[in-house]
């Protein structure tokens, strides 16, 4: 199993409730295929540097997770067939993103626990 990244961007005509449900599919279509997912992130609605689809801005949605590399390509079609998705980008990470992933993760952690502490 390889370690992987995938950044997609939602048109931003999309309600709150239905941006969530998209990333939840796309979720589900990674575990349903045996992949485990490590981190989920909302990036939320920010502005896109060229205009997609006539579109200026986008709803960002990152996964990162473990599988197999048959997933990749079911994922991407997935991507490719809902027309909400306005881009997306999958990459395998090599041995240093993966690391430095697990740093990234371990520091929002404890700034979380932080906040929280006071």
């Amino acid at each position: 199993m390889n370690n992987y990244e995938t950044v997609f961007i939602l048109t931003p005509v999309l309600s709150d409730v239905q941006m969530k449900e998209a990333v939840e599919k796309f979720k589900a279509i990674l575990t349903a295929e045996g992949a485990q997912i490590v981190n989920e992130e909302n990036w939320g609605l920010r502005k896109l540097a060229y205009p997609i689809q006539k579109k200026s801005t986008g709803f960002y949605a990152f996964l990162e997770f473990e599988a197999d590399p048959a997933v990749i390509a079911k994922l991407e079609l997935n991507f490719r067939r809902d027309e909400r998705v306005i881009r997306f980008l999958t990459f395998r990470q090599d041995k240093f993103a993966h690391e430095y992933a697990q740093k990234r993760r371990k520091l929002k952690s404890s700034k979380k626990e932080e906040v929280k502490e006071n």
